[in-house]
């Protein structure tokens, strides 16, 4: 048993439907009992210390003890290939994206990206990811390898494409489902690793993949699907192209049995009035990649109008299209993105998103990104002075909200004190 010492943050309500005050629970002197990889108490340190007499103590002193963050939506196998010049999306993913990908049919190369990605991403408080891999299984074999070695909480998929990508990518509907099975049988609900089925957008894919995919999450409805919608005006154009029929985008999933609950569709920002209004009503989770979709020139995610329509919404880097691996940058983009929509996010909002909003969005939200008992140990612990200028602005601060605000806003790696994955000590 242990106990960590710290300022406490709680989110006890969504931000986005009440006030940040009543929202969470803050404990400037708090403290968190961990115990078999659970989160056993959280709240003032003095009531703790009297309670769990025996426990050894880390004292944090006036650091935040946070979830840690939960990133919905990331492409390990492009690390190498971060912040590449580019144009537009199927440009970069022509000149940059595919390239890279062929070669992770080599398990030894993908076992080094696969291991750099993780020490990077826990570096920046990061404990959970949902990754596409790429169609080659050995991808896979990696990603799920590297995370089990760190008891990090996981989910991912091979990246399924038999159509539009160089034949180094392309697999078949056949291999897709096959590959796809033997996958998940293998890993999903081993330790902490999730398998998700995972076409990797409509372009991609031919009727026949879709409908072999739609198939097998029908056999396996526990399993989460994940693929891109409505990124790109030109993309929306290709998919119209490729399937007449459809109504929308979102249709030609619909007619494969790939939109429903359980769905994660990434960016979601060129949506039509029907597919909004559809979303909502299956319940699928909306992916919001700000510093991809700014990197890439896609345009500007709908926060506010969504959230307001109650739409279930998560936070996510999308590496490497998205120019950063830290969700602090993230949160940062978001609030960016907000004031040129005119709908500025307020920090409690934004730690929500990248924390228990995240959660909530994989459907995990009974388990991961809230600091309460029975909760899984996951744990970011935050220097909210972690450089001379974050220091001098937050020494101004007149509550938590505006302490937290400049780490948001210039925090990185520094800020990270230490990581728990399964209340284990990554760092």
């Amino acid at each position: 048993m242990e106990i960590l010492l710290g300022q406490t943050l709680t989110f006890t309500n969504d931000p986005f439907k009440t006030s940040p005050d009543t929202a969470a629970t803050h404990h400037e002197r708090g403290a968190v009992v961990i115990e078999n990889g659970k989160i056993l108490a959280v709240g003032p340190a003095a009531d703790i210390g009297e309670a769990y007499p025996q426990a050894q103590v880390t004292d944090y002193g006036n650091a935040l003890i946070s979830p840690g963050f939960v990133d919905t939506h990331v492409h390990y196998p492009q690390t190498a290939i971060i912040a590449s010049w580019g144009k537009r999306l199927i440009d970069w993913l022509n000149s940059y994206t595919f390239p890279e990908e062929s070669r992770f049919g080599d398990r030894a190369y993908a076992d080094r990206v696969a291991n750099t990605y993780f020490d990077l991403v826990t570096a920046t408080g990061t404990t959970t990811t949902v990754s596409y891999c790429t169609i080659h299984p050995e991808s896979v074999e990696a990603y799920f390898t590297a995370a089990q070695s760190r008891g990090l909480r996981v989910l991912g998929g091979k990246t399924c494409m038999d159509r539009n990508a160089p034949d180094t990518l392309v697999d078949s509907a056949q291999s897709a489902y096959d590959d796809s099975k033997a996958l998940l049988k293998k890993w999903h609900g081993v330790d902490r690793l999730s398998y998700v089925i995972t076409p990797r957008f409509a372009p991609t894919s031919t009727p026949e993949q879709l409908d072999a995919l739609g198939a097998l999450w029908g056999e396996h409805p526990e399993l989460m699907m994940q693929t891109h919608i409505s990124e790109q005006h030109e993309e929306i154009a290709w998919v119209q192209d490729l399937f007449p029929k459809a109504r929308d985008y979102l249709d030609v999933y619909e007619t494969f049995g790939l939109a429903r609950d359980g769905a994660l569709f990434g960016h979601a920002i060129h949506l039509t009035e029907r597919e909004r209004d559809r979303l909502r009503e299956m319940d699928a989770s909306l992916i919001h990649c700000p510093t991809s979709n700014m990197f890439i020139g896609s345009g500007l995610f709908d926060m506010a109008g969504l959230m307001e329509t109650g739409h279930r919404i998560g936070l996510a880097t999308d590496t490497g299209g998205g120019s950063s691996f830290s969700m602090l940058r993230t949160m940062a983009a978001a609030y960016e993105v907000g004031q040129l929509s005119g709908t500025p996010l307020h920090p409690a909002q934004l730690w929500w998103l990248a924390t228990a909003g995240s959660a909530n969005a994989i459907h995990l939200g009974d388990m991961i990104g809230t600091l309460a008992p029975g909760y899984e140990a996951d744990i970011a612990v935050i220097d909210l002075a972690s450089t001379p200028a974050i220091a001098q602005r937050a020494d101004r601060a007149e509550d938590l909200w505006q302490a937290l605000f400049p780490t948001i806003m210039m925090g990185d790696d520094r800020a990270m004190i230490s990581v728990w994955a399964g209340g284990k000590k990554l760092f």
